[in-house]
């Protein structure tokens, strides 16, 4: 199914190149609706959210039932198991503890004399939190609630707003409602797709407008969030789910096909990529990959996955592996080799590393404590994951005295004039004058 690859080779080369080609892939056909929702919504506002939402989602939906209630997400909480409950309240303890590292506080300097610099750190008001419906709701991605809202909680932003796709019925699972009182959610909104993201971005009457959003979705969602990226802040364009796997001779190979497996069966533009210093592991796996894929449900996404933007290469050592790696720069990245600690320094390019054999990337995407909403397609060269930073703002403060303005003066008027500002040199000058 996967031809092994020596790296570095022509073939090898030429596979890399298409993996690194593959980002989030749209037709114009695609921006074009997508545009035409945003603006829809934009125009037409709560008619154009319940015309969408009866069409794809629930046909019944009606303008009073947009919002949950108080009594459905209070109703919700109790219908749930208790063994749900604890695993989403570890979950959410930890993703706490773990965003809470990342606080920015204020600061001030009076490191020259008569000037005192610093910078104020505030919250966004209000944070859009997207939650997708995952097969009508049937599936609910509980996780995503936590990720995207308990950040913005401890951010401090006092207005938290879901949205989600409703089910058939107008109804929201009732895992997420829990899930949304557990991340301190007040407002659940039952919109999704790119009509959801317009009218986060602009307004409506029913769903006021917020400052940032974030969560993951589908290429339409993707879309509408670059499209009112601008308006309103946005954590990232999100693609296609990704992993790269290092691993040596000590690793398992079951354990690597099945990792591998867990990204590639969410969409035939998923990449799963190993890299290995051992020839005979990577056989090994390339087997194990076969014969694990029988059993998948969804084999056939996985299956083109893989063919069209997986790989397997082995490569002389760890060095050339890890300088492989940062060039692909995947969303996930797992050391599955002896001494993981000892290679981490080397990482420079990676929405997350996962150490070891028994950190797959599953513990990261409900339980660890680092987000899961991660950089994709590369972009993890220069992007983050989302993080408290996300939904905070820093304003720079500048005080100068007289004294202070007067020692600098000769500086600001002549970097003004060779940028060819007299009117900023002349701010100067005219305080010059009363001095």
């Amino acid at each position: 199914m996967m031809e092994i690859l020596t790296y570095p080779s022509a073939g090898a080369e030429k596979r890399i190149g298409k993996i690194l080609d593959r980002a989030l892939d749209y037709a114009v056909s695609d921006y074009e609706k997508v545009s035409a929702i945003v603006e829809d919504v934009q125009t037409r506002g709560d008619d154009a959210l319940i015309e969408y939402t009866r069409r794809f989602d629930a046909p019944e939906m009606r303008p009073d039932l947009i919002r949950a209630t108080d009594e459905e997400i209070e109703k919700a909480s109790s219908s749930v198991k208790s063994e749900f409950l604890t695993a989403l309240n570890r979950a959410a303890s930890q993703i706490e503890a773990f965003h809470r590292r990342q606080v920015r506080n204020s600061w001030i300097s009076t490191d020259r004399q008569g000037v005192v610099l610093g910078q104020l750190v505030n919250p966004v008001d209000a944070a859009g939190i997207y939650v997708p419906g995952a097969k009508g709701g049937t599936t609910p991605l509980v996780s995503s609630v936590l990720m995207g809202a308990i950040p913005a909680a401890i951010a401090g932003v006092s207005r938290l707003v879901m949205v989600t796709p409703p089910m058939e019925d107008c109804s929201v699972n009732p895992h997420l409602l829990a899930a949304a009182r557990a991340a301190g959610i007040s407002e659940v909104y039952k919109v999704g797709g790119a009509w959801a993201i317009a009218a986060l971005a602009y307004g409506t009457q029913i769903i006021p407008s917020v400052d940032v959003i974030a969560g993951p979705g589908n290429i339409y969602v993707a879309l509408a969030k670059k499209i009112v990226s601008g308006k309103v802040g946005i954590d990232m364009i999100a693609g296609p789910s990704e992993i790269l796997v290092i691993a040596d001779e000590t690793a398992d190979p079951a354990c690597i096909a099945a990792d591998l497996l867990s990204q590639a069966e969410h969409d035939v533009l998923s990449s799963a990529v190993l890299i290995s210093v051992s020839h005979a592991l990577a056989e090994k796996v390339r087997k194990e990959l076969e014969s694990q894929l029988s059993n998948l449900t969804r084999r056939e996404i996985a299956q083109s996955s893989l063919a069209e933007y997986g790989g397997v290469f082995t490569v002389p050592d760890m060095e050339t592996a890890l300088a492989l790696a940062n060039r692909i720069a995947p969303e996930h990245l797992e050391l599955q080799v002896e001494d993981p600690f000892a290679w981490l320094s080397l990482v420079r390019n990676a929405g997350a590393v996962f150490l070891g054999g028994y950190s797959p990337e599953p513990v990261g995407d409900y339980v660890a404590g680092p987000n899961h909403v991660l950089p994709t397609g590369g972009t993890a060269r220069f992007s983050s994951a989302l993080s408290v930073d996300c939904f905070v703002k820093q304003t720079s403060v500048v005080y100068y005295s007289k004294e202070a303005f007067l020692n600098e003066s000769a500086d600001i008027i002549r970097l003004a004039e060779t940028e060819g500002l007299s009117a900023h040199a002349e701010s100067v000058k005219k305080r010059l004058l009363k001095s």
